[in-house]
């Protein structure tokens, strides 16, 4: 019997994790699993589960966290499944993970990356999603996932699918407006192929654009334009709740436009504010010049 896939599938269709949560936590289970050779995975011990993280310390404290967070699911899993009858996890110590702020961009580095002069349907495609990604904060799933029924120019809002299943809807600026009305009207049509598809953006063969190209898309068009930083479509949602809340939006506002459940995963956008807040007068002091 697979333990692991039916572990998989209480995440998926009980617990309504998001689709990269599910393959994390299932990567993680199978790496234990070879990890144990020929031994069960029902019948693995503490010692065995110490023994694997000793041969995966190497790895940073987010991944070790991560996996143990896993493998604790997947076992609390089947104890209630009374599977087991004596859980592996316990006594087992997850690593503290150390607070660090994310990367944010300034201004002036997001006017660079969308200040993109498109040349054709690709990178037309591409302002579009810059213009997207930073507007919304939208998560790169989410961005990936998006389909016309979606999406209401009229209405200038966006419906998303987020997290766990839970849908939020999302407003758009005027310009996001203008370049998504340009680009489902004029541009999408000469990118499709032989099969129609319901999905809002497209890559060369017509199908729906990969997580995989929007990021290398995004590192490329910043290497270009000289941002000297390693960042991501994750860093236009940190960038865009970090001004958001510069310009004096409340905490809860920017917490439902991110569909975060919690405020308090929200509120590191306050400390970066204040990091930048710091910068910003230490520059700019006439004391310290």
């Amino acid at each position: 019997m697979n333990y692991i896939n039916d572990f998989i599938i209480d995440l998926t269709y009980v617990k309504n994790y998001s689709i990269n949560t599910v393959k994390s936590y299932e990567t993680d289970c199978v790496l234990f699993q070879k990890f144990l050779k020929n031994k069960s995975i029902l019948n693995a011990s503490s010692e065995d589960i110490r023994a694997y993280f000793r041969s995966i310390s190497s790895k940073s404290d987010k991944t070790l966290a991560r996996s143990m967070s896993s493998l604790r699911a997947f076992y609390d899993f089947l104890i209630q499944k009374n599977t087991i009858k004596v859980n592996p996890m316990d006594n087992i110590t997850s690593p503290k993970i150390g607070k660090y702020l994310p990367e944010v961009l300034t201004i002036d580095e997001v006017d660079k990356l969308l200040e993109l002069e498109p040349s054709d349907a690709f990178s037309f495609r591409n302002r579009c999603i810059l213009e997207l990604l930073y507007s919304t904060g939208l998560r790169i799933t989410e961005l990936v996932t998006l389909k016309f029924e979606n999406i209401s120019i009229d209405d200038a809002l966006i419906k998303v699918m987020g997290k766990g299943s839970k849908e939020r809807i999302v407003p758009m600026n005027d310009i996001t407006c203008e370049y998504l009305k340009k680009y489902i009207e004029e541009v999408r049509p000469t990118m499709i192929k032989k099969q129609q598809s319901d999905y809002l953006f497209l890559n060369n063969h017509g199908k729906p654009l990969t997580r995989q190209a929007v990021f290398l898309m995004i590192k490329k068009r910043a290497k270009m334009v000289g941002i000297n930083k390693n960042i991501s479509p994750h860093t236009l949602r940190h960038s865009f709740a970090t001004h958001l809340l510069q310009n004096g939006a409340d905490i809860r506002f920017i917490q439902e436009l991110l569909g975060h459940s919690d405020v308090s995963t929200t509120e590191i956008y306050t400390h970066i504010a204040n990091e930048t807040l710091k910068k910003d007068y230490n520059d700019l002091n006439p004391r310290d010049n």
